[in-house]
Protein backbone atom coordinates (compact mmCIF):
# COMPACT_ATOMS: atom_id res chain seq x y z
CA UNK A 1 0.00 0.00 0.00
CA UNK A 2 1.40 3.40 -0.93
CA UNK A 3 1.81 6.20 1.55
CA UNK A 4 -0.72 8.32 -0.32
CA UNK A 5 -1.09 12.08 -0.65
CA UNK A 6 -1.92 14.88 1.74
CA UNK A 7 -4.34 17.40 0.22
CA UNK A 8 -5.11 20.84 1.67
CA UNK A 9 -8.39 22.33 0.49
CA UNK A 10 -9.15 26.00 1.22
CA UNK A 11 -12.64 27.28 0.45
CA UNK A 12 -13.55 30.98 0.55
CA UNK A 13 -16.63 33.00 -0.26
CA UNK A 14 -19.89 34.24 1.25
CA UNK A 15 -20.98 32.30 4.32
CA UNK A 16 -24.20 30.41 3.67
CA UNK A 17 -25.90 27.17 4.72
CA UNK A 18 -24.74 24.05 2.90
CA UNK A 19 -21.13 24.92 2.04
CA UNK A 20 -19.67 22.29 4.37
CA UNK A 21 -22.18 19.63 3.37
CA UNK A 22 -21.43 20.10 -0.36
CA UNK A 23 -17.68 19.96 0.24
CA UNK A 24 -17.77 16.90 2.47
CA UNK A 25 -20.16 15.08 0.13
CA UNK A 26 -17.54 15.50 -2.59
CA UNK A 27 -14.81 14.26 -0.26
CA UNK A 28 -16.92 11.26 0.74
CA UNK A 29 -17.00 10.01 -2.83
CA UNK A 30 -13.18 9.71 -2.69
CA UNK A 31 -13.08 7.98 0.72
CA UNK A 32 -10.52 10.37 2.17
CA UNK A 33 -9.36 10.50 5.81
CA UNK A 34 -9.86 13.79 7.64
CA UNK A 35 -6.64 15.08 9.21
CA UNK A 36 -7.58 18.64 10.24
CA UNK A 37 -10.42 21.17 9.80
CA UNK A 38 -10.57 24.87 10.63
CA UNK A 39 -13.17 27.48 9.78
CA UNK A 40 -13.59 31.21 10.42
CA UNK A 41 -16.25 33.72 9.38
CA UNK A 42 -15.54 37.46 9.41
CA UNK A 43 -18.34 39.84 8.43
CA UNK A 44 -20.12 37.11 6.50
CA UNK A 45 -17.01 35.98 4.63
CA UNK A 46 -16.12 32.29 5.09
CA UNK A 47 -12.70 30.67 5.05
CA UNK A 48 -12.80 26.90 5.47
CA UNK A 49 -9.63 24.80 5.48
CA UNK A 50 -9.70 21.00 5.29
CA UNK A 51 -6.62 18.77 5.32
CA UNK A 52 -7.23 15.22 4.09
CA UNK A 53 -5.19 12.15 3.24
CA UNK A 54 -6.02 10.06 0.17
CA UNK A 55 -4.60 6.94 -1.49
CA UNK A 56 -6.58 7.50 -4.64
CA UNK A 57 -5.85 9.85 -7.53
CA UNK A 58 -5.37 13.30 -5.91
CA UNK A 59 -5.90 15.12 -9.21
CA UNK A 60 -9.28 13.47 -9.61
CA UNK A 61 -10.10 14.57 -6.06
CA UNK A 62 -9.09 18.12 -6.92
CA UNK A 63 -11.32 18.15 -9.98
CA UNK A 64 -14.28 16.83 -7.98
CA UNK A 65 -13.83 19.45 -5.26
CA UNK A 66 -13.45 22.30 -7.75
CA UNK A 67 -16.64 21.28 -9.55
CA UNK A 68 -18.56 20.97 -6.29
CA UNK A 69 -17.50 24.40 -5.08
CA UNK A 70 -18.18 26.02 -8.46
CA UNK A 71 -21.75 24.69 -8.25
CA UNK A 72 -22.38 26.91 -5.22
CA UNK A 73 -20.24 29.86 -6.38
CA UNK A 74 -17.43 29.37 -3.85
CA UNK A 75 -13.71 29.76 -4.55
CA UNK A 76 -11.37 26.88 -3.77
CA UNK A 77 -7.62 26.35 -3.70
CA UNK A 78 -6.11 22.85 -3.55
CA UNK A 79 -2.49 22.00 -2.73
CA UNK A 80 -0.83 18.59 -2.36
CA UNK A 81 2.14 17.01 -0.61
CA UNK A 82 3.36 13.56 0.34
CA UNK A 83 1.22 12.11 3.12
CA UNK A 84 4.25 11.64 5.37
CA UNK A 85 5.08 15.38 5.22
CA UNK A 86 5.29 16.65 8.83
CA UNK A 87 2.12 18.54 9.78
CA UNK A 88 2.37 22.33 9.80
CA UNK A 89 0.17 22.75 12.88
CA UNK A 90 2.07 23.92 15.95
CA UNK A 91 1.18 23.46 19.58
CA UNK A 92 0.39 26.85 21.09
CA UNK A 93 2.25 27.62 24.32
CA UNK A 94 0.81 31.02 25.27
CA UNK A 95 -2.39 33.02 25.02
CA UNK A 96 -1.93 36.72 24.33
CA UNK A 97 -5.02 38.89 24.77
CA UNK A 98 -4.94 42.37 23.23
CA UNK A 99 -7.46 44.86 24.61
CA UNK A 100 -8.12 48.40 23.45
CA UNK A 101 -10.66 51.09 22.81
CA UNK A 102 -9.98 50.77 19.93
CA UNK A 103 -7.24 48.32 18.89
CA UNK A 104 -5.58 50.19 16.05
CA UNK A 105 -3.65 48.55 13.24
CA UNK A 106 -0.55 50.34 14.54
CA UNK A 107 -0.99 48.90 18.03
CA UNK A 108 -1.62 45.39 16.75
CA UNK A 109 1.47 45.64 14.55
CA UNK A 110 3.52 46.50 17.64
CA UNK A 111 2.23 43.40 19.43
CA UNK A 112 2.75 41.12 16.43
CA UNK A 113 6.25 42.47 15.88
CA UNK A 114 7.19 41.90 19.51
CA UNK A 115 6.00 38.30 19.30
CA UNK A 116 7.97 37.72 16.10
CA UNK A 117 11.11 39.27 17.60
CA UNK A 118 10.98 36.63 20.32
CA UNK A 119 11.00 33.89 17.71
CA UNK A 120 7.36 33.00 18.35
CA UNK A 121 4.52 32.40 15.92
CA UNK A 122 0.88 33.52 16.00
CA UNK A 123 -1.07 30.32 15.35
CA UNK A 124 -4.64 31.62 15.54
CA UNK A 125 -6.56 34.81 16.27
CA UNK A 126 -10.16 35.26 17.37
CA UNK A 127 -12.20 38.23 18.52
CA UNK A 128 -13.38 37.90 22.11
CA UNK A 129 -15.28 41.17 22.42
CA UNK A 130 -16.40 44.35 20.74
CA UNK A 131 -17.77 45.95 23.94
CA UNK A 132 -16.83 47.73 26.16
CA UNK A 133 -13.45 47.28 24.50
CA UNK A 134 -12.19 45.34 21.53
CA UNK A 135 -10.53 42.13 22.72
CA UNK A 136 -8.49 39.88 20.45
CA UNK A 137 -7.14 36.52 21.59
CA UNK A 138 -3.91 35.28 19.99
CA UNK A 139 -2.66 31.71 20.36
CA UNK A 140 1.13 31.86 20.24
CA UNK A 141 3.75 29.11 19.98
CA UNK A 142 7.47 29.01 20.51
CA UNK A 143 9.95 26.82 18.69
CA UNK A 144 10.06 23.66 20.83
CA UNK A 145 13.55 22.87 19.55
CA UNK A 146 14.96 26.04 21.13
CA UNK A 147 13.97 26.41 24.81
CA UNK A 148 15.99 29.61 25.12
CA UNK A 149 13.47 31.47 22.95
CA UNK A 150 11.19 31.89 25.95
CA UNK A 151 13.14 32.40 29.19
CA UNK A 152 10.56 32.62 31.99
CA UNK A 153 8.71 35.92 31.92
CA UNK A 154 10.24 37.19 28.67
CA UNK A 155 6.99 37.39 26.72
CA UNK A 156 5.11 38.98 29.61
CA UNK A 157 7.85 41.59 30.11
CA UNK A 158 7.89 42.43 26.42
CA UNK A 159 4.10 42.64 26.33
CA UNK A 160 4.16 45.10 29.24
CA UNK A 161 6.63 47.28 27.36
CA UNK A 162 4.40 47.30 24.28
CA UNK A 163 1.26 48.00 26.32
CA UNK A 164 2.83 51.06 27.91
CA UNK A 165 3.57 52.69 24.56
CA UNK A 166 0.95 51.31 22.13
CA UNK A 167 -2.26 52.38 23.87
CA UNK A 168 -3.53 48.84 24.45
CA UNK A 169 -3.53 46.32 27.29
CA UNK A 170 -1.72 43.04 26.60
CA UNK A 171 -2.34 40.00 28.82
CA UNK A 172 -0.12 36.91 28.60
CA UNK A 173 -0.92 33.47 30.02
CA UNK A 174 0.48 30.01 29.56
CA UNK A 175 -1.65 27.82 27.33
CA UNK A 176 -2.98 24.57 28.74
CA UNK A 177 -5.41 23.05 31.18
CA UNK A 178 -4.37 25.33 34.04
CA UNK A 179 -5.79 28.33 32.21
CA UNK A 180 -9.20 26.63 32.19
CA UNK A 181 -8.97 25.36 35.76
CA UNK A 182 -9.64 28.63 37.60
CA UNK A 183 -12.42 28.15 40.17
CA UNK A 184 -12.12 30.97 42.70
CA UNK A 185 -11.72 34.74 42.34
CA UNK A 186 -11.21 37.49 44.89
CA UNK A 187 -11.54 41.23 44.33
CA UNK A 188 -10.10 44.14 46.20
CA UNK A 189 -12.92 46.62 46.89
CA UNK A 190 -11.78 50.26 46.83
CA UNK A 191 -11.07 51.47 43.27
CA UNK A 192 -11.48 47.90 42.00
CA UNK A 193 -14.95 46.55 42.69
CA UNK A 194 -16.26 50.02 43.56
CA UNK A 195 -15.32 53.48 42.40
CA UNK A 196 -13.45 55.59 44.92
CA UNK A 197 -12.04 54.90 48.39
CA UNK A 198 -14.34 54.15 51.32
CA UNK A 199 -11.95 55.59 53.91
CA UNK A 200 -11.94 58.92 52.05
CA UNK A 201 -15.73 58.96 51.95
CA UNK A 202 -15.79 58.43 55.72
CA UNK A 203 -13.07 61.03 56.26
CA UNK A 204 -15.15 63.58 54.34
CA UNK A 205 -17.68 63.34 57.18
CA UNK A 206 -14.90 64.35 59.57
CA UNK A 207 -13.61 67.17 57.35
CA UNK A 208 -10.32 65.35 56.75
CA UNK A 209 -10.74 63.98 53.22
CA UNK A 210 -7.66 65.67 51.71
CA UNK A 211 -5.43 64.54 54.58
CA UNK A 212 -6.63 60.97 54.34
CA UNK A 213 -6.40 60.90 50.54
CA UNK A 214 -2.72 61.85 50.70
CA UNK A 215 -2.01 58.99 53.12
CA UNK A 216 -4.06 56.55 51.01
CA UNK A 217 -2.19 57.42 47.83
CA UNK A 218 1.19 57.02 49.51
CA UNK A 219 0.15 53.62 50.90
CA UNK A 220 -1.17 52.42 47.53
CA UNK A 221 2.12 53.40 45.91
CA UNK A 222 3.94 51.31 48.52
CA UNK A 223 5.58 54.31 50.20
CA UNK A 224 3.94 53.70 53.60
CA UNK A 225 3.36 50.57 55.65
CA UNK A 226 -0.29 49.76 55.15
CA UNK A 227 -1.07 48.94 58.79
CA UNK A 228 0.43 52.22 60.00
CA UNK A 229 -1.31 54.14 57.20
CA UNK A 230 -4.61 52.52 58.15
CA UNK A 231 -4.27 53.51 61.78
CA UNK A 232 -3.45 57.11 60.85
CA UNK A 233 -6.46 57.35 58.57
CA UNK A 234 -8.89 55.66 60.94
CA UNK A 235 -7.81 57.97 63.78
CA UNK A 236 -9.48 60.95 62.09
CA UNK A 237 -12.85 59.14 62.27
CA UNK A 238 -12.94 59.34 66.07
CA UNK A 239 -16.28 60.62 67.29
CA UNK A 240 -18.28 60.01 64.12
CA UNK A 241 -21.64 58.34 64.69
CA UNK A 242 -21.75 54.70 63.63
CA UNK A 243 -24.60 55.60 61.26
CA UNK A 244 -22.06 57.05 58.80
CA UNK A 245 -21.06 53.50 57.93
CA UNK A 246 -24.50 52.73 56.54
CA UNK A 247 -24.62 56.11 54.81
CA UNK A 248 -21.35 55.47 52.99
CA UNK A 249 -22.33 51.88 52.14
CA UNK A 250 -25.48 53.21 50.47
CA UNK A 251 -23.42 55.66 48.39
CA UNK A 252 -20.99 53.13 46.94
CA UNK A 253 -20.95 52.96 43.14
CA UNK A 254 -19.89 49.72 41.53
CA UNK A 255 -17.18 49.74 38.89
CA UNK A 256 -18.70 49.43 35.38
CA UNK A 257 -19.03 45.75 34.50
CA UNK A 258 -18.85 44.52 38.11
CA UNK A 259 -22.29 42.90 38.15
CA UNK A 260 -21.74 41.31 34.75
CA UNK A 261 -18.39 39.91 35.84
CA UNK A 262 -19.61 38.34 39.05
CA UNK A 263 -22.87 37.09 37.51
CA UNK A 264 -20.97 35.39 34.70
CA UNK A 265 -18.36 33.81 36.94
CA UNK A 266 -21.05 32.51 39.30
CA UNK A 267 -22.75 30.88 36.31
CA UNK A 268 -19.48 29.09 35.62
CA UNK A 269 -19.29 27.78 39.16
CA UNK A 270 -16.67 30.20 40.48
CA UNK A 271 -16.44 30.95 44.18
CA UNK A 272 -16.29 34.74 44.49
CA UNK A 273 -15.07 36.86 47.37
CA UNK A 274 -13.96 40.29 48.55
CA UNK A 275 -10.62 40.90 50.26
CA UNK A 276 -10.39 44.50 51.41
CA UNK A 277 -8.21 46.75 53.49
CA UNK A 278 -11.46 48.61 54.16
CA UNK A 279 -14.15 47.83 56.67
CA UNK A 280 -16.45 44.86 57.06
CA UNK A 281 -19.37 47.00 58.25
CA UNK A 282 -19.31 48.89 54.93
CA UNK A 283 -18.65 46.07 52.45
CA UNK A 284 -21.02 43.57 54.06
CA UNK A 285 -23.85 45.11 52.04
CA UNK A 286 -21.85 44.53 48.82
CA UNK A 287 -21.21 40.94 49.84
CA UNK A 288 -24.93 40.29 50.30
CA UNK A 289 -26.07 42.31 47.29
CA UNK A 290 -23.73 40.58 44.85
CA UNK A 291 -24.09 37.10 46.34
CA UNK A 292 -20.40 36.81 47.19
CA UNK A 293 -19.28 33.64 48.93
CA UNK A 294 -16.91 35.25 51.44
CA UNK A 295 -15.26 38.50 52.47
CA UNK A 296 -12.36 39.65 54.63
CA UNK A 297 -11.89 43.22 55.87
CA UNK A 298 -11.06 45.28 58.94
CA UNK A 299 -13.30 45.90 61.94
CA UNK A 300 -13.85 49.42 63.24
CA UNK A 301 -14.22 49.80 66.98
CA UNK A 302 -17.54 51.30 68.10
CA UNK A 303 -18.32 52.48 71.65
CA UNK A 304 -21.62 54.03 72.66
CA UNK A 305 -22.69 54.38 69.05
CA UNK A 306 -19.59 56.29 67.96
CA UNK A 307 -16.38 55.34 66.15
CA UNK A 308 -13.33 55.38 68.44
CA UNK A 309 -10.81 55.96 65.66
CA UNK A 310 -9.32 52.50 66.13
CA UNK A 311 -9.51 49.10 64.43
CA UNK A 312 -9.92 45.89 66.40
CA UNK A 313 -8.69 42.41 65.65
CA UNK A 314 -6.18 41.35 63.02
CA UNK A 315 -5.53 43.96 60.36
CA UNK A 316 -6.12 42.88 56.75
CA UNK A 317 -2.98 44.42 55.29
CA UNK A 318 -0.74 43.36 52.41
CA UNK A 319 0.21 40.05 54.04
CA UNK A 320 -3.30 39.60 55.45
CA UNK A 321 -4.86 39.75 51.99
CA UNK A 322 -2.73 36.84 50.80
CA UNK A 323 -3.60 34.92 53.97
CA UNK A 324 -7.31 35.52 53.32
CA UNK A 325 -6.98 34.26 49.75
CA UNK A 326 -5.27 31.10 50.98
CA UNK A 327 -7.95 30.56 53.63
CA UNK A 328 -10.79 30.96 51.13
CA UNK A 329 -9.08 28.58 48.72
CA UNK A 330 -8.60 25.97 51.42
CA UNK A 331 -12.22 26.28 52.58
CA UNK A 332 -13.39 25.85 48.99
CA UNK A 333 -11.11 22.90 48.24
CA UNK A 334 -9.37 24.86 45.51
CA UNK A 335 -5.63 24.94 44.86
CA UNK A 336 -3.98 28.37 44.80
CA UNK A 337 -3.04 27.73 41.16
CA UNK A 338 -6.79 27.71 40.45
CA UNK A 339 -7.39 31.16 41.95
CA UNK A 340 -7.60 34.65 40.45
CA UNK A 341 -6.95 37.89 42.37
CA UNK A 342 -7.83 41.38 41.15
CA UNK A 343 -6.56 44.55 42.82
CA UNK A 344 -5.11 48.01 42.30
CA UNK A 345 -2.67 48.90 45.09
CA UNK A 346 0.67 47.95 46.59
CA UNK A 347 -1.15 46.21 49.45
CA UNK A 348 -2.47 43.74 46.84
CA UNK A 349 1.03 42.61 45.80
CA UNK A 350 1.19 39.52 48.02
CA UNK A 351 -2.37 38.47 47.14
CA UNK A 352 -1.82 38.76 43.38
CA UNK A 353 1.55 37.01 43.66
CA UNK A 354 -0.01 34.09 45.54
CA UNK A 355 -2.91 33.64 43.11
CA UNK A 356 -2.72 31.45 40.04
CA UNK A 357 -3.53 34.57 38.00
CA UNK A 358 -2.96 38.08 39.36
CA UNK A 359 -4.70 40.93 37.53
CA UNK A 360 -3.73 44.55 38.22
CA UNK A 361 -6.78 46.73 37.59
CA UNK A 362 -5.99 50.41 36.87
CA UNK A 363 -3.17 49.80 39.29
CA UNK A 364 -0.22 51.65 40.74
CA UNK A 365 3.20 50.87 39.13
CA UNK A 366 4.32 48.76 42.09
CA UNK A 367 1.49 46.31 41.50
CA UNK A 368 1.67 46.34 37.70
CA UNK A 369 5.32 45.30 37.97
CA UNK A 370 4.48 41.99 39.66
CA UNK A 371 1.01 41.17 38.30
CA UNK A 372 0.54 38.54 35.61
CA UNK A 373 -1.38 41.09 33.58
CA UNK A 374 -2.48 44.71 33.87
CA UNK A 375 -5.76 46.31 32.78
CA UNK A 376 -5.86 50.08 32.29
CA UNK A 377 -9.44 50.43 31.01
CA UNK A 378 -12.10 51.14 33.68
CA UNK A 379 -14.36 48.16 32.95
CA UNK A 380 -14.25 45.22 35.32
CA UNK A 381 -15.78 42.80 32.81
CA UNK A 382 -12.48 42.90 30.91
CA UNK A 383 -11.42 40.33 33.51
CA UNK A 384 -13.75 37.89 31.73
CA UNK A 385 -11.91 38.36 28.44
CA UNK A 386 -8.55 37.74 30.11
CA UNK A 387 -10.03 34.44 31.28
CA UNK A 388 -10.97 33.57 27.68
CA UNK A 389 -14.72 34.21 28.05
CA UNK A 390 -16.19 35.99 25.04
CA UNK A 391 -18.69 38.85 25.01
CA UNK A 392 -21.00 36.75 22.82
CA UNK A 393 -21.07 34.00 25.47
CA UNK A 394 -21.83 36.52 28.21
CA UNK A 395 -24.61 38.21 26.25
CA UNK A 396 -26.28 34.98 25.21
CA UNK A 397 -26.44 33.94 28.86
CA UNK A 398 -27.75 37.36 29.88
CA UNK A 399 -30.35 37.35 27.11
CA UNK A 400 -31.65 33.98 28.29
CA UNK A 401 -32.36 35.56 31.69
CA UNK A 402 -33.71 38.84 30.30
CA UNK A 403 -30.68 40.77 31.55
CA UNK A 404 -29.04 41.77 28.27
CA UNK A 405 -28.25 45.46 27.85
CA UNK A 406 -25.39 47.62 26.65
CA UNK A 407 -24.82 50.93 28.37
CA UNK A 408 -23.59 53.58 25.89
CA UNK A 409 -19.92 54.42 26.38
CA UNK A 410 -19.08 58.11 26.25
Amino acid sequence: MTAGTSVLITVTGPDRPGVSSVLFAALTRHEVDLVDVEQVVIRGRLTLGVLVATRRDPEELQETVEQAMASIAMQVEVSMAAADTPPARRHSTHVVTVLGQPVTARAFTRVATAIAELGANIDAIRRLADYPVTALELLVSQDPSDPTVYPPGTLRARALEVAQTAGVDVAVERMGLMRRSKRLIVFDVDSTLVQGEVIEMLAARAGAEAEVRAVTEAAMRGELDFAEALRRRVAVLEGLPVSVLDEVAAELTLMPGARTTIRTLKRLGFRCGLVSGGFTSVIRRLTDELGMDFCAANELEVVDGKLTGRVVGEIVDRAGKAVALGRFAEESGVALTQTVAVGDGANDIDMLSAAGLGIAFNAKPALRAVADTAITHPYLDIVLFVLGISRDEVERADAAEGLLRRVPIA
